[in-house]
């Protein structure tokens, strides 16, 4: 029987993950793009700047990684929800962003609350079968 639920929760975690990585690859093969992205967090009073800059992105790249192939998918959901929820405070809403604005980070956040209560679904690393052989 196919499990309509957990094919949803596979398209959801194929675009999100996607989405995130392609949003922050630029930033890890580009010192001088990291480099922007810690002047951008400066103008909006984020401590150390370019540490927070790396520390974002890389939170980012790697639970994306872990929410694409499914793995730790309720942490990795938690740190992205984290990341994005003060992108959310400390900018979005400081830049008193429109809805337009706001979308895309919106999105992001409520996919991956979504995700912490629900997991991964079936089709996950997460969920894989562990079977041990015996041998006689």
């Amino acid at each position: 029987m196919i499990d309509h639920t957990s094919i949803g929760l596979l398209i959801l975690r194929l675009f999100i993950g996607i989405r995130v990585i392609y949003g922050v690859l630029d930033n890890v093969l580009s010192f001088s793009h990291m480099k922007e992205f810690a002047g951008f967090l400066s103008q909006f009073a984020f401590p150390f700047p370019m540490f927070s800059a790396i520390l974002s992105v890389y939170v980012q790249l790697i639970a994306s990684i872990l929410i694409l192939i499914g793995w730790k998918t309720r942490i990795a959901a938690a740190f992205l929800a984290f990341n994005f929820l003060i992108a959310l405070i400390m900018v979005h809403f400081k830049s008193g962003d429109s809805l337009e604005a706001l979308t895309p980070a919106l999105a992001i956040f409520c996919i991956v609350l979504a995700l912490i209560f629900t997991g991964a679904g079936k089709y996950a690393i997460d969920n894989r079968q562990i079977t041990t052989h015996k041998t006689t």
